[in-house]
């Protein structure tokens, strides 16, 4: 933890912190770079979970981490077929739209402990960032990781995942990415199989809109997820010339039934994790009632206190949440 960057004091502009710099052919410079951490591919060390990095669209930059149960892989190859294959997570990080990466050392841990703990296969997808590439283009590199899985071939995949127990994952720009790329894809799921979507897991989703709540107010100088930080994160991340109230932000102001009824056809059900001492508090509660409105099958874990995606910095609270994430799994 001591090599992260400090948390901010709040500031006006939240950019203060991040000290991203716009470069005249639209990009942006990040120097404040995470710490990273490679993967680990070779079977012959110790670790308990094995990782590798593949690439699935060089011209776009979108790879993929993959993270492998060592127990999965000494029992190679797995008895039964399907029977004894783990359940496959697609997870997508969190960063605003802007910024971290799959690589990113908080994520990497994250996601190897969530395959220890669940026993499951997990691919971490690296998509497009914003301002450069503005939503939809993350949404559409999980599209395409979900075609890339489907089709590749990939040994560690086609081994050991139960493809047909696929379930979408992110924190909390993530977890939008995962409720959007299924909204997607829901017209047509058959063009995924033998892949099938069980269930969509928002953990700390990130939502927006125009009309501040309650839990903004409250909260708006947190020192985590301060509200000038979502702001520049929407003004970044959104398609030019749109308000928070777009659908991408906002999926309760604008096409909330259409979204729902491609939901129920395919009867998936939906996880929704969050907090009280998130500014985003009250948007995932909404966005909760919204689905149960429209009778979208939905699990809501909230809990008292903490703050924006605390299971990604306090083991505890992560192993509460696999458990949870286990259970929504089987």
């Amino acid at each position: 933890m001591s090599d992260y960057p400090a948390i901010p004091k709040p500031t006006v502009n939240f950019n203060d912190y991040l000290k991203m710099i716009n470069n005249p052919d639209g990009s942006v410079t990040r120097p404040i770079i995470l710490p990273t951490t490679a993967a680990s591919p070779d079977h012959t060390t110790r670790i308990p979970v094995l990782s590798k990095d593949v690439t699935i669209n060089p011209d776009k930059n979108i790879w993929v981490r993959i993270f492998l149960p060592r127990e999965a892989r000494d029992t190679s190859p797995p008895a039964a077929g399907a029977a004894r294959k783990l359940p496959l997570i697609v997870y997508f990080h969190g960063g605003g739209f802007v910024i971290c990466s799959a690589a990113d050392t908080v994520f990497h841990d994250h996601c190897a402990h969530m395959a220890a703990e669940i026993g499951a296969v997990v691919v971490s997808v690296e998509y497009r960032l914003a301002p450069e590439h503005r939503l939809p283009a993350a949404y559409e590199d999980g599209v395409e990781a979900l075609h890339w899985i489907k089709s590749s071939g990939e040994v560690w995949v086609s081994e050991h995942a139960d493809v047909s127990r696929c379930f979408l994952m992110g924190s909390s720009a993530g977890a939008n990415l995962a409720y959007f790329t299924g909204i997607r894809v829901a017209d047509s799921v058959g063009d995924l199989e033998p892949l099938k979507i069980g269930g969509l897991i928002l953990h700390h989703p990130f939502f927006g809109g125009i009309q501040r709540t309650g839990s903004e107010v409250r909260l708006e100088k947190n020192g985590v997820l301060p509200l000038c930080a979502t702001d520049l994160a929407w003004q970044l991340s959104l398609p030019e010339g749109v308000d928070r109230d777009h659908e991408y932000s906002n999926p309760m102001a604008k096409k909330a039934s259409e979204h729902c009824s491609k939901i129920g056809r395919v009867g998936w059900k939906l996880l929704v994790t969050g907090c009280e001492g998130d500014l985003l508090h009250d948007r995932q509660v909404e966005f909760v009632d919204m689905l149960k409105a429209n009778g979208v099958e939905v699990e809501a874990e909230f809990v008292r206190g903490d703050y924006h995606v605390i299971e990604l910095f306090d083991s505890s609270k992560a192993k509460a949440l696999f458990g949870v994430v286990k259970n929504f799994t089987a």
